[in-house]
């Protein structure tokens, strides 16, 4: 049985991906570099396929980090996208179509996280109908879920 292809994209639409062979490990970074990358509290990446990785529209820009490290990133909307080392490729597990089974399976550089990130989901949550209300008739600009045919290189716009 082969693994199924899998697709995904930045915020925009103006990079996608379709990955063939077996992801590897999902995992959570918690170094200060990949908290900057992402602007939160940490990183979720998931290892590619060595070769199994195709662009098919647009690619990433590219930040070197640190000596042996690229981030790459969409330069129209800036979506984090990618750690590429040495040994690799990872991709952000937010830029996934197809999220639900990709849940991270061990936490890196974890005396590097915040001493609050244990507690984050026990706060309270909001529950205010009216806010979720509002919340259903903004008008999203970003790409949807899944590939298109077509798409301006700079997002949807009005």
């Amino acid at each position: 049985m082969s693994e199924p292809i899998r697709t995904g994209g930045c915020q925009c639409g103006a990079i996608r991906f379709r990955i063939s062979g077996k992801l590897g490990r999902p995992s959570i970074c918690h170094c200060r570099m990949c908290q900057k990358q992402f602007g939160g509290f940490f990183s979720a990446l998931i290892t590619a396929p060595e070769e199994g990785v195709e662009w098919t529209r647009g690619e990433p820009s590219y930040f070197r980090s640190s000596v042996n490290i690229d981030r790459g990133f969409c330069s129209s909307c800036g979506t984090p996208m990618t750690y590429r080392h040495p040994g690799g490729l990872e991709l952000a597990i937010g830029t996934f179509d197809d999220r639900s089974d990709l849940a991270p399976q061990i936490q890196v550089n974890y005396d590097s996280r915040l001493p609050w990130v244990e507690t984050i989901f026990d706060t309270p949550v909001h529950r205010d109908p009216d806010y979720y209300a509002r919340q259903e008739q903004i008008i999203s600009f970003q790409h949807p879920d899944h590939d298109t045919e077509v798409w301006p290189a700079k997002g949807l716009k009005i």
